[in-house]
């Protein structure tokens, strides 16, 4: 069955850096609650929720996955997501679907970048936040470092919730801080004891300031604090998860998934502390409008991921938002119109699917068969409702994809239409003035793990290539030339002569101008010769790069009465206007990226250094905040196509950016002779 009542549902997140053990906890979490047999391991290549091939043999989570657990009568999905920046879309997803948002963190490494940067997202989102600190039984685990650096990255709202028992190979246990009871965990057992009298004063120290910070929810009960009562074992228990619903206090709890050291602590608190569904508060919709969840009203549910199976087909992990989910709903579909049938409903554990008897409003379901639903569709009982998409980061990561046969060429478009409909972190394109189909990530890895995708359940064999700038072509100075086309070769022949004028049009795009007097060629041919420049301009005049921003005149030439025709003056147009451009300086242009970057303090001069190295040029600065930096800058496109793994490298991950682009700038001579003598090859070549 799904979750008993919306009452019965917490919706929990985990994020945080990648390697930093979210996995495991999720699989712990299982285990514990005796819905699997045998403790999921990452690193032995058999877990129950990193089952993609992908992340079996990369030994890291790539794509979102649930496991739902029910403890003491409560449905927990634990919602596991990647920690790795190319594949923050589905961290995003996951942050969708929850009211709580649990970091996992490394008991040596601390809050790393891509916590801090999840951190920032999740305050974004409006969910409230909580931490497990991750591994005490590690080398040189240190909790009390570990809350240090907890404090100074997030403030000193952040409180224990638990204290761990000795650390690195003594951590033997956990002190609940709430309840004021040890916790040891032996075997796939628990044993709660009293607290070990040299832990006392460390636990009343930890009590002191969970009382303090959770007394902030109500001004009667903070005044008496304040007047120096201490809070009830009632009142605090009272308070706290109304403490944590609004982000008064955040705790922080700490373990090992590995050892299952403070995991079953965990989860009775997650029951008895955590937020309902409810105090997510409202989802908003595309109209500006906001619905609550309850199960009043028809059913309503927002599309937050979406899988393809090879076996099953597409799979679509819902949040029910109002009413109750069941078997054989019929919904309509906002976006397509189309009806739905939900056949079954299922809730999912890692891949394996079992039928459940319907999902109330806040929880999570799947869906399978549904003829055309994706990510960020809604489905409701009228197809009226349509909820917000995503905010996915923007994927800033461009490559062009090519078949590596030409039997993949036909199969290559539609599996990739698949993966791109899956994941709103991936867009994809076809560039017709580059002849390329272009896929934009969020960084590198994305494109390697979509490559793999194509290759394991497509079968199609694919391989990035060099991304084609959009490069124009201009001309600096007036000149002119002669067009003539004859050709005899027996009975009527074909005979166009013009003279044409070229001269910079800057900014204006082109323009033609008839300059032909007394009838010399007659108005069709001077039709012709316009469609003839123009088709010569798409194409280059000299290196195969659309022109731009020209002025072109015909001002004199000559017809025949017999053998001129318009397929005759487009010949002659073309050859003319090539010749006139030869003359008039013509030069290639190259795109310019209008850039924004935030980078904290420390990065800002490598990030400034870095972008003059790569032909550009800063346009300002701006401080909106302390410790961070928006420096915005201007390069060549070509440059700066694949900065997100540049500026990744350079800022250790703390840097992001927008890119667009704004104008066209004249290339550096020995660029502009290498794109010429390329293109001059590859017509030599033939290509």
């Amino acid at each position: 069955m799904g979750a008993p009542s919306t009452d019965k549902v917490r919706n929990v997140v985990l994020l945080g850096h990648g390697d930093a053990g979210k996995t495991s906890l999720a699989e712990a979490m299982l285990f514990m609650a005796g819905q699997t047999k045998r403790l999921g391991s990452v690193a032995d290549g058999h877990s129950n929720l990193d089952y993609d091939s992908e992340e079996v043999r990369r030994k890291i989570t790539l794509n979102l996955a649930i496991a739902p657990v029910m403890h003491k009568g409560v449905k927990i999905n634990v919602i596991d997501t990647p920690g790795y920046a190319d594949f923050i879309g589905d961290a995003v997803a996951g942050m969708e679907a929850a009211e709580m948002a649990l970091f996992v963190v490394d008991a040596v490494a601390g809050p790393q970048v891509q916590t801090r940067k999840l951190w920032r997202l999740a305050t974004d989102c409006g969910i409230a936040k909580s931490v497990f600190v991750n591994r005490m039984d590690k080398e040189h685990a240190d909790f009390d470092a570990a809350m240090a650096a907890l404090e100074a990255a997030f403030g000193h709202r952040v409180g224990a919730v638990q204290i761990p028992i000795g650390q690195e190979a003594d951590f033997r246990g956990v002190i609940d801080v709430i309840r004021m009871k040890a916790y040891l965990h032996k075997g796939e057992s628990e044993e709660i004891v009293d607290i070990p009298a040299e832990m006392s004063d460390a636990a009343e120290a930890a009590r002191d300031k969970l009382c303090e910070l959770v007394a902030e929810a109500d001004d009667d009960l903070m005044e008496k604090y304040l007047e120096g009562e201490r809070l009830t074992q009632s009142e605090l228990e009272t308070l706290l998860d109304k403490a944590i619903a609004k982000s008064i206090f955040i705790p922080v709890f700490v373990g090992s998934a590995l050892t299952l050291q403070g995991v079953e602590d965990l989860m009775d608190d997650i029951v008895s502390f955590f937020p309902e569904p409810t105090a997510h508060g409202a989802l908003a919709t595309t109209d500006g409008g906001e619905i609550s969840i309850s199960t009043e009203g028809p059913v309503a549910c927002h599309v937050f991921k979406t899988l393809s199976d090879p076996y099953v087909g597409r799979i679509n992990f819902v949040k029910v938002v109002s009413g109750t989910l069941t078997p054989g709903a019929e919904l309509v579909n906002s976006r397509t119109g189309k009806k739905e049938r939900a056949a079954h409903v299922f809730k999912i554990t890692g891949k394996e699917t079992v039928d459940i008897d319907g999902a109330p409003a806040g929880d999570i379901a799947v869906l399978t068969k549904l003829s055309d639903t994706l990510t960020n569709d809604t489905l409701s009982a009228d197809g009226d409702i349509a909820f917000a998409p995503l905010p996915v980061p923007e994927p800033l990561y461009p490559v062009a994809l090519v078949a590596k046969t030409k039997a993949d060429e036909d199969k290559l478009g539609t599996a990739l239409k698949t993966i791109v409909e899956e994941d709103p972190a991936l867009l994809m394109n076809r560039d017709e003035e580059t002849r390329q189909t272009v896929v934009s990530a969020i960084g590198d890895a994305a494109i390697d793990v979509l490559l793999a995708h194509l290759r394991e359940r497509f079968h199609v064999e694919a391989e990035t290539e060099d991304l084609r700038i959009p490069y124009r072509e201009t001309i600096r100075k007036s000149a002119q030339a002669q067009g003539r086309h004859k050709k005899q070769t027996g009975g009527s022949g074909q005979f166009a002569d013009c003279w044409l004028r070229v001269e910079p049009n800057p900014g204006a795009g082109y323009e033609f101008i008839d300059e032909i007097v007394g009838g010399r060629i007659s108005k069709p041919f001077i039709v012709a010769i316009d469609k003839g420049v123009q088709d010569t301009m798409a194409t280059g005049a000299i290196a195969g790069y659309p022109v731009q921003d020209v002025k072109v005149a015909v001002y004199d030439g000559s017809m025949h009465s017999v053998d001129s025709n318009e397929m005759a003056f487009k010949t002659a147009a073309r050859i003319g206007f090539r010749a006139a451009v030869e003359k008039a300086d013509p030069v290639i242009l190259e795109p310019i990226a209008t850039l924004t970057i935030e980078v904290p303090d420390e990065h800002a001069g490598a990030v400034m250094g870095d972008i003059s190295s790569l032909r550009g040029r800063i346009l300002g600065m701006d401080a909106p905040e302390a410790g961070i930096q928006v420096i915005k800058a201007q390069a060549p496109y070509a440059e700066v196509v694949h900065y997100s793994p540049h500026l990744r490298s350079i800022t250790s991950g703390t840097g992001t950016f927008t890119i667009s682009i704004e104008s066209y700038e004249q290339v550096p001579g020995d660029v502009q002779k290498r794109l010429v003598e390329e293109y001059q090859k590859e017509k030599a070549e033939g290509h």
